[in-house]
């Protein structure tokens, strides 16, 4: 931290260099880039050719770099995922994943994007917790600033995906603006084909996201194609029926010439019968005739939560076969770190003997207000 302030300040990490320069009239647009490079590559904020003293001390006067404090780290034993739990300066947990890609060297960060969630998925642990707040937009880039200093040599981050804790969607405007950091060459300078939203079903979210970050993937969470299940495992489904969140995955498809991904955990004689392929196999080509693009089908294990009634379902292999008759390609999605809690649905943001065991409270139905935090 460059100093430490009482008052909120402007964290200079979370902005791009047209938002440094409207928050700093001072700075011309290349001393913004050049501070900004600083920060993102872990130099010192010192005077250098075009970047002058006077220059520094503007941006100084207004803003600073606040941090998350790192409660603890966990390695997996079963692979090479990586979990770390941080805290906000206002006291809430946050969980963060690093995921190793198939190219030797190349890792995914997995952020959280609200401290908690009020979408209360009944397969998700951090349903469980309620939402707190939507995080800022330099709370979400200081997870993969932090996850990157702790990779190896040889190692970097390739890509991120919104797929931690909280509903991504629902806090759009600072998602948007960490993608924006997250994607300008002389900030972190990650590919934006790499960068995936995953969304439980805001189909407002949706086609403002192909307008904000028309180069970013879209991944939707099916839960079941059969509405009434869906509602059930899902009460954003209530709101928002399976059929308007895929009518608006498909305008984000034409907008953007990108295919969703569309996700479906199995949860044992829930939404694994020959049924649920064949209608989610229908849902699939109904969607590629209408876009011209075919959605890719991405099927999940159920990981274990403590205290949840799911159980994995053991016909896995025969849903996706069930697929491939009908017509339709999908992959089973490896979903590594279930021994530190770190697999998909296991974030509950709990430190310590609890750290990753599902956090106790009263759910919270959609509907709930989103809170909004008191810097950019």
């Amino acid at each position: 931290m460059i100093h430490a302030r009482s008052e909120p300040v402007l964290a200079l990490q979370g902005l791009t260099d047209g938002a440094l320069c409207a928050e700093v009239p001072a700075l011309s647009p290349a001393q913004a880039r050049a501070i900004i490079a600083a920060i993102h590559r872990d130099r010192p904020l010192a005077p250098r050719p075009g970047l002058s003293r006077a220059a520094l001390d503007a941006a100084l006067r207004h803003g600073a770099l606040p941090e998350l404090a790192v409660l603890a780290h966990q390695a997996s034993t079963r692979d090479p995922f990586e979990k770390l739990l941080f805290a906000t300066a206002d006291g809430h947990r946050i969980e963060t994943v690093l995921m190793p890609l198939e190219r030797a060297g190349r890792v995914s960060v997995c952020v959280s994007s609200q401290a908690g969630c009020g979408l209360a998925c009944a397969f998700c642990a951090t349903g469980d917790l309620g939402l707190a707040r939507n995080l800022a937009s330099w709370e979400i880039i200081e997870q993969v600033r932090v996850a990157r200093r702790r990779l190896g040599p040889g190692r970097r981050v390739h890509g991120v995906v919104f797929q931690g804790m909280g509903e991504p969607l629902a806090n759009l405007d600072r998602v948007s603006a960490a993608i924006a950091v997250l994607t300008a060459p002389y900030a972190l300078a990650v590919d934006a084909r790499a960068i995936t939203v995953s969304t439980a079903g805001l189909p407002d979210g949706i086609r403002r996201l192909a307008e904000l970050a028309p180069r970013v993937r879209l991944a939707v969470s099916i839960g079941s194609p059969r509405e009434e299940v869906r509602a059930e495992l899902m009460p954003v489904s209530r709101a928002h029926p399976l059929r308007d969140v895929l009518a608006a995955a498909g305008d984000h498809a034409r907008a953007t010439g990108l295919a969703p991904l569309w996700a479906v955990t199995l949860l044992a004689g829930i939404n694994d019968s020959r049924a649920d392929a064949d209608l989610l196999a229908t849902f699939a080509r109904d969607f590629a005739a209408a876009t011209g693009i075919a959605p890719r089908l991405s099927i999940l294990d159920y990981n274990q939560v403590p205290g949840a009634r799911f159980r994995r379902s053991p016909a896995l292999a025969a849903f996706r076969d069930q697929l491939s008759a009908a017509g339709v390609r999908s992959h089973h999605r490896y979903s590594g770190g279930a021994d530190i809690a770190a697999a998909c649905g296991q974030l509950a943001g709990c430190e310590g003997e609890g750290w990753g065991k599902r956090a106790r409270s009263a759910r919270r139905s959609w509907g709930s207000t989103h809170p909004e935090p008191e810097d950019n």
